[in-house]
């Protein structure tokens, strides 16, 4: 009983169908289900779970198959590329089956990720039962999906597409020739890619071809023989390639994800309940997380709250900071106020004392002007005044706010020559003064020209001495100024020296820096400096020496330029066919210059470019070599 024939013809650029007969039967698809099989070994290596090298061992029941075969034995190791070929180009049926026991584990579960791979691809009315495609019990395609699934391997896989067309290839343990050769050699355009036969399906065959701008891909379920088949499916072609058009953009299929490697054969529904390794068999995934594995929280625990921690960190942090900061330099205000600290607790109560007794202090200073100098007071230690009337602190925020000196509490000055000073208490002519607020400024005074003092031998007066670098000094406002201008003395003044009163009364000299005559600049002062250039070396010639990674295979074979990136492409993969031998090893290139597009095989060496264009010009195929 002849197999049942169904056919379709699609546009390979669009998906659309041009023909159909019998396209959603499901018949026996025979070893095109070895395109599945390809298809996924791709995937595998495409997600790195696999390589071309890789060595997969031969299971029983791989060597067990019948023919075709490639002659496998059980145990025996061989390189995943040489299972490609061979299931390929010479439909082998051990070579498929030992890469889906491989990938799968065994072929129950490969055949289970097969139908889920087709399901993904939109093959709705397929089923696989294993990877070679030998009559099995619900083993069933359609000429429609195996079409798609063609489709796919072109679009999805480009760059391993051309195992389909290649006539012969080494398996490593023989050489293997393709079951296509006839139809490839015999209609023009044709690429592949892969036939099948069994006696319930009769010959199949999937074939695409390029025309033009134009691509069919076609598919024939069974056909009588190999000579039926193949006219069958050239009728088919040309069918396709007259009412195809022209011009049309490309729409390639979307292709199907790559799934985990521990649950991509797991899919339920898809086959019978009762079938061998189907939907009721359970899985069981090794690792999987059911609980979380965070610790739970330590019961009754006192916790601390959150204002008690923050305080907490906080005087941590302070007293880290006190313990390891630097000391500052000596004669700074920082390190007075330091060692000024360090004797505060000693004096305390005695200058508190002092305080309650003596709530005015008045003190005596040299006669002036009323409008010839402004008096600063130098900031005093909290401790001994706070910011009460009457305390230097409370003074020193007057002045810097810019009160009248009326308005501070000191008691008002009479109008005599000179004001008694009263006794300093002995607890303060230890004490050294703190830093000065931020907020105070200091005010230079202002000396007026006077003919001559008012008052004899004028004194000096230094407020808490207790360094030989007193804070405060008063000088004699009498003593005659410099020549120039009071307006411009701080412009011009360059250095100035702080000298320390003497202990008796009389005339208190006052040294003045020398005022030295300033030119306006825009630019910092610097001393002239000679400059002498270094004599200019003599350049070494240097020498770069790169290595070549290539090997010495940096040259290559043009053989030609075309209209299209298609029409070069083609050229390039007939060339590659006619010269497999020399041009096996080079890179297919294709480059646009000048509207034109130049089709190449690059990645030669000199001796292979020169051989592979000796034997195409042989052929009276143009070429030249390039590179070097």
């Amino acid at each position: 009983m002849a197999a049942p024939f169904a056919a379709i013809v699609m546009d390979g650029r669009t998906g659309e169908v041009l023909y159909e007969k019998n396209a959603d039967a499901r018949l026996h698809p025979a070893s095109l289900t070895k395109m599945m099989t390809l298809y996924i070994v791709f995937q595998e290596i495409e997600a790195g779970r696999l390589s071309l090298d890789t060595k997969v061992t031969v299971t029983k029941y791989a060597a067990s198959q019948p023919p075709s075969r490639l002659g496998l034995k059980p145990g025996q190791k061989i390189a995943v590329r040489y299972l490609i070929r061979a299931a390929a180009i010479k439909s082998a049926n051990d070579a498929a089956a030992a890469l889906g026991d491989y990938i799968g584990g065994d072929h129950v579960t490969f055949a289970k990720r097969m139908t889920k791979t087709a399901r993904q691809l939109g093959m709705s009315n397929t089923t696989f039962k294993n990877a070679n495609g030998l009559t099995a019990e619900g083993h069933l395609s359609t000429a429609r999906d195996m079409n798609t699934l063609g489709r796919h391997l072109f679009y999805d896989f480009p760059q391993y597409y051309h195992i389909f067309s290649r006539r012969t290839a080494d398996a490593g343990i023989a050489q293997v020739a393709n079951t296509n050769t006839r139809f490839l050699d015999s209609y023009e355009g044709a690429d592949g890619i892969k036939t099948g036969y069994t006696a319930p399906a009769g010959f199949n065959l999937t074939a695409s071809a390029h025309r033009g701008s134009k691509h069919i891909i076609a598919t024939v379920f069974g056909g009588t023989s190999t000579a039926n088949r193949n006219a069958k499916m050239a009728e088919l072609m040309d069918l396709g390639f007259g009412k195809a058009k022209n011009n049309v953009a490309e729409q390639p299929p979307e292709a199907a994800p790559l799934d985990d490697a521990l649950i991509a054969s797991v899919e339920t529904g898809i086959d019978e309940i009762d079938a061998e390794g189907g939907a009721g068999k359970t899985v069981r995934v090794s690792g999987e997380v059911k609980t979380s594995p965070r610790p739970k929280a330590r019961p009754d625990v006192p916790t601390v709250a959150d204002a008690v921690a923050i305080a907490m960190a906080e005087g941590i942090d302070g007293a880290l900071a006190e313990a390891t900061a630097a000391p500052a330099p000596a004669g700074t205000l920082e390190f007075q106020a330091e060692a000024m600290e360090g004797a505060v607790p000693a004096v305390e109560p005695e200058v508190a004392l002092a305080a309650a007794e003596q709530p005015e202090a008045t003190v005596e200073v040299a006669p002036v002007e009323p409008e010839a100098a402004t008096v600063e007071v130098a900031a005093v230690d909290p401790a001994v005044a706070t910011d009460a009337p009457g305390s230097f602190e409370a003074q020193a925020a007057a002045l810097a706010s810019g009160a009248a000196p009326a308005e501070t509490p000191v008691a008002d000055l009479p109008p005599v020559d000179a004001v008694e000073v009263a006794e300093v208490d002995p607890a303060l002519a230890g004490m050294k003064p703190k830093a000065r607020p931020e907020g105070m400024t200091v005010q230079l005074a202002t000396i007026e020209p006077v003919a001559e003092p008012q008052a004899p031998a004028p004194e000096e007066v230094v407020v808490a001495e207790a360094t030989p670098e007193p804070e405060l000094v008063v000088t004699d406002p009498g003593t005659e100024p410099a020549a120039a201008a009071p307006e411009t003395l701080l412009a011009e003044v360059t250095e100035v020296e702080t000298v320390a009163a003497p202990a008796t009364v009389g005339p208190a000299p006052v040294e003045l820096a020398a005022v030295v005559p300033a030119t306006k600049r825009s630019a910092p002062i610097f001393d002239a400096v000679e400059t002498v250039e270094p004599a200019a070396a003599e350049a070494d010639e240097e020498v770069v020496v790169v290595m070549s990674t290539s090997g010495g295979r940096h040259f290559g074979v043009n053989v030609g330029e075309y209209s299209s990136r298609y029409e070069a492409e083609k050229a390039l993969l007939k060339t590659a066919l006619a010269e497999s031998a020399t041009l096996n090893d080079g890179l297919r290139k294709t480059t646009q210059s000048g509207g034109a597009w130049r089709a190449s095989f690059m990645g030669l060496t000199e001796e292979q470019a020169e051989l592979a264009c000796r034997r195409l010009s042989a052929r009276a195929v143009p070429c030249e070599t390039v590179g070097g």
